[in-house]
């Protein structure tokens, strides 16, 4: 059984910062890209950063400079740093991770999506 679990949401004031992080939980694991998406009210989701086992990352436009996307490979854990953070980032945010758990015949794909945590940007 693997899962996602994410921590890190709240609630900052413009131009402060958080730090989200998402862990992978199981045994005999392999994961790839792991990142981050964000979902506004009444707005589609969005990738915001991800980033590979090799280390490429990628960001959306709105968040380069802003935001780093980092990983942990022995803990199978991806962080999103966020600064200087703006009301329109205000949305929910939720973990992925491309996984690869082994078993004794076979080595099987999940597409993971973690529950999300709201990030709000306010004054």
């Amino acid at each position: 059984q693997v899962q996602l679990v994410e921590s890190g949401g709240g609630l900052v004031q413009p131009g402060g910062s958080l730090r989200l992080s998402c862990a992978a939980s199981g045994s005999m694991l392999s994961i790839d890209a792991m990142g981050w998406y964000r979902q506004a009210p009444g707005k589609q989701r969005e990738l915001v950063a991800t980033t590979t086992s090799g280390g490429r990352t990628n960001y959306a436009d709105s968040v380069k400079g802003r935001f780093t996307i980092s990983r942990d490979n022995a803990k199978n854990t991806v962080y999103l740093q966020m600064n200087s953070l703006k009301p329109e980032d205000t949305a929910v945010y939720y973990c992925n991770a491309d996984v690869r758990k082994r078993a004794a015949v076979t080595t099987e794909r999940h597409i993971l999506w973690g529950q999300g945590t709201q990030v709000t940007v306010s004054s």
